[in-house]
């Protein structure tokens, strides 16, 4: 049976795989386009880099349109918020500017609509 694939998940896939691979530059770098910075400790490197990987890892199995791993895309996005907020708590994604302050709850909230929106409409899925 083949299933259409839908405009929005699609979107949110791809979205999902663009901010993983963000997430791991900015792990490596320890700093997103030269205005966001994380901690430059080896943890924070790691941390960021499996959020990153876990995200882009989620993305990428939603393009399968299978039910099954659409629920795995969905165990990969408690990952991703339990890790954003893990490395916030740790002190290893700095919160010493507005602007750090606001990509961190914009991002994290980012990632929570996303789960939301799959969850809603796993029946899209073969």
């Amino acid at each position: 049976m083949s299933t259409k694939r839908s405009v929005g998940i699609t979107a949110v896939a791809v979205l999902m795989i663009i901010f993983g691979i963000a997430e791991i530059a900015t792990g490596l770098t320890h700093s997103f386009l030269g205005i966001l910075s994380t901690s430059n400790a080896t943890l924070s490197t790691y941390g960021a880099v499996a959020v990153g990987s876990i995200y882009a890892i989620g993305g990428l199995l939603l393009l399968t349109m299978r039910k099954r791993e659409a629920k795995l895309a969905l165990v990969c996005l408690l990952f991703v918020i339990i890790g954003r907020a893990s490395l916030v708590a740790m002190g290893l994604y700095p919160l010493n500017s507005l602007l750090q302050n606001a990509s961190i709850i914009i991002g994290t909230g980012l990632a929570v609509i996303f789960l939301i929106y799959i969850k809603l409409n796993l029946n899209k899925f073969n």
